[in-house]
């Protein structure tokens, strides 16, 4: 909702600091958003003068609008360096504090990453948010700190529209995620999410790391009824299942019929897997194509560049003949299989088109995803369809329900960093963890931090339940309760992961009276009791305790405090009051505290 025009400009810019990338020439800039400047060009086209106006929106979001007469434009933004610490972005990875303007560059569309960034101080308030409004045309950003200037900057390179070049932006905040919340919502007016049933709300069996491709209906089916015991509530089929699945190329891909020595029959055990109450989804890359395929030779026209992963080629997805494939082939792998979805993998491979003159791969791809969506929820009206990093952002909310964290095999601290990172931005999908592994010998505290780690996104787990030890089922049995205790106060809390960069140590997760902390390393935990009657504190760190300090005047609690299987534990503290101290809590263990008295 537009509610007032708070600054135009036209053809005579007001001189400031001039805003510019190493190796780019400067240009005059004006007065933005607190200390934020901004500049308009349109590279190559002297004829035209660029305007712009900023609105101010609902939530105290603000609206830049740039009109270009149908041209490419450059959005220069600057801003002091002050105290800054760190600059969050879709595909930043593990470099996400500051690097200089001549190394921060990337090329996003609607499959791979998304234009959007946060410069943020150490404080953890935000000097700079913003986000193109329009996910889906490919764009260039260049960022990071100007050496020359002693501003961090960003060179936004948008294609040409014939309507005007719009931009997000978002005044100082606390943190980046209070900053990027009112973004999400705008961007769920905008793009109105796809439903989420139920079920792509709950713990995911995968086959991939507890079988990689040697998988059989037989050992997918004994899995099935342990993940059902467990909590699960879908199993997903992973690479394998399909003629030509063998040896973890990509080579075989494209026929994507089932290999009749691993699954003679898979309609036939999807539904007993599905009679054990879970949902089903089968894996598959239908951009892919590979030599091996008895398809290859139709299609090899329309694959005409090498994927990024080995032995395959991607279909173009601008080819409308490609478009009506994709489609034809993920309905009747449904219909046929009677399957309730789809594990989506490899649609970020289109980007190898990007850029190549022959048109926008993220328009291509909307019309293919759009299409998908309609002719499944034909078949199957909730279907669950999961997208992965780096094409979970904003731009495909409606092509998704399900979004997972990029592969991250047994390691939960980064399992923990890519489903916040993706949560940042999620609209309205639920966002999913990478597949939970660990080795068979390692103690339970080390599962234990597998599920920790994935606690504020649903836990997809991969590995063999019926060989694993009784103490690693015991934890993984208690585990999933509890998540499924506070699955809304995970799920739809506010969550405060607090600062990027320092891979977010402790993660709030707050709505009511109640909220759940969980530590990572030797962090203090700060229990407010003035807001929060019940808090629930988890150990991720590698200590037998956690350090808190009691806020709120404290007061007299019950607590109960489990270890990393779930036994309870004697002696939990009966009394809090103010200030700093240790709590005896097990490493990957919990505590849950109820405040039934305040100070006296």
């Amino acid at each position: 909702m537009q509610t007032q025009q708070t600054q135009q400009h036209t053809d005579h810019p007001r001189p400031a600091v001039p805003v510019t990338t190493a190796h780019a020439a400067p240009a005059p800039a004006e007065p933005l958003l607190d200390d934020v400047s901004v500049a308009v060009l349109a590279p190559g086209h002297p004829e035209v003068t660029p305007s712009w106006e900023l609105t101010v929106l609902a939530d105290g979001l603000r609206m830049l609008a740039v009109h270009a007469d149908g041209v490419p434009v450059e959005i220069r933004l600057s801003v002091p360096l002050g105290d800054a610490a760190g600059y969050w972005h879709p595909q930043a990875g593990w470099r996400r504090t500051l690097v200089a303007d001549w190394e921060g560059r990337g090329r996003v569309s609607l499959v791979d990453g998304a234009p959007v960034g946060c410069l943020y101080a150490h404080s953890g308030a935000t000097l700079l948010t913003f986000a193109v409004a329009d996910p889906v045309p490919e764009a260039d950003i260049r960022f990071g700190v100007s050496e020359e200037n002693d501003t961090h900057v960003v060179h936004l390179s948008l294609p040409a529209s014939a309507e005007p070049h719009r931009l997000l932006l978002v005044p100082r905040a606390p943190s980046v995620a209070s900053a990027l919340r009112p973004l999400r919502a705008w961007f769920a007016a905008a793009h109105p999410p796809m439903p989420v049933p139920d079920a792509a709300r709950l713990p995911v069996y995968s086959t991939w790391y507890a079988f990689n491709q040697d998988v059989s209906a037989a050992a997918v089916e004994a899995q099935a009824r342990r993940a059902a015991e467990l909590g699960c509530g879908a199993l997903i089929l992973d690479d394998g299942w399909q003629r030509f699945g063998n040896g973890r190329g990509y080579a075989g891909c494209g026929d994507w019929q089932p290999d009749p020595a691993k699954f003679p029959d898979l309609a036939g055990h999807v539904a007993r897997v599905r009679a054990e109450g879970l949902r089903y989804l089968l894996w598959v890359a239908p951009l892919l194509i590979g030599p091996g395929a008895d398809c290859h030779d139709r299609w090899a026209a329309s694959a005409p560049a090498p994927a990024t992963v080995p032995g395959a080629r991607v279909l173009d997805p601008r080819l409308p003949g490609v478009r009506r494939h994709v489609v034809e082939l993920c309905v009747s792998l449904v219909r046929t299989y009677g399957l309730d979805g789809l594990k989506l993998d490899f649609l970020d491979e289109a980007a190898v088109y990007a850029g190549d003159g022959a048109g926008d791969v993220g328009l291509a791809m909307t019309g293919l995803l759009a299409e998908l969506r309609r002719a499944l929820e034909a078949v199957r009206p909730e279907v669950l369809l999961e997208l992965r990093q780096p094409y979970t952002g904003p731009g495909m909310a409606p092509y998704g329900n399900m979004l997972r964290s990029l592969d991250c095999p047994a390691d939960a601290t980064a399992n923990r960093v890519q489903t916040l990172d993706t949560a940042l931005l999620a609209v309205g999908g639920a966002v999913h963890s990478d597949m939970l592994m660990w080795s068979r010998s390692a103690p339970v505290e080390a599962v234990a931090r597998q599920l920790i780690g994935a606690f504020h996104a649903v836990p997809q787990l991969s590995v063999r339940l019926d060989e694993v030890p009784p103490e690693h089922l015991a934890a993984v049995r208690f585990w999933l309760g509890r998540w499924r205790l506070h699955r809304e106060l995970l799920l739809d809390g506010a969550v405060e992961p607090g600062r990027p960069d320092e891979l977010y140590p402790v993660v709030v997760a707050s709505r009511g009276d109640e909220c759940l902390m969980s530590v990572h390393g030797d962090r203090v935990a700060v229990l407010d009791f003035a807001a929060y009657r019940r808090i629930h504190l988890v150990n991720g760190s590698d200590r037998d305790r956690l350090m808190v300090e009691v806020t709120g005047g404290g007061g007299r609690v019950t607590a109960r405090v489990h270890g990393p299987d779930g036994r309870m534990m004697a002696d939990p503290p009966a009394h809090l009051p103010e200030g700093p101290r240790p709590l005896a809590v097990p490493r990957g263990g919990l505590v849950s505290l109820v405040l039934t008295e305040g100070p006296r």
